[in-house]
């Protein structure tokens, strides 16, 4: 099975997706196409019809996720106020979590918070 793809919400480094590209290639960011001012919903369904697995600090897709269920599925950055490092970090030492949620047909949320 190939690694998650991972969509960047704008709330989020617009350098995540090449600082994380050796675990998960072909992630993007909401500004590499061209969703940089759309709405959760265009997000929403561009994670739907291309794979990608949201990844925010947006309580919006939380929301979303808890009223619409997956597809996509959303990684909700729970971590409060941190850094880009920080993000990477968690997205880093939470792979196998990550990989496995990609691949549970009943999960539609990830909360990554503080260790």
């Amino acid at each position: 099975m190939p690694p998650p793809r991972l969509l960047f919400d704008e709330n989020l480094a617009p350098s995540l997706p090449h600082r994380l590209a050796d675990l998960y290639p072909q992630s993007v960011h909401v500004r590499d196409v061209g969703l940089a001012t759309a709405d959760d919903e265009q997000i929403w369904l561009h994670a739907r019809d291309r794979g990608y697995l949201i990844v925010t600090k947006d309580d919006d897709f939380r929301q979303r996720s808890f009223l619409r269920g997956a597809p996509p599925k959303v990684v909700w950055a729970k971590l409060g106020n941190c850094s880009t490092a920080d993000i990477e970090q968690a997205l880093r030492s939470r792979y196998a979590m990550i990989v496995a949620f990609a691949t549970d047909e009943m999960g539609a949320l990830l909360v990554v918070a503080r260790l």
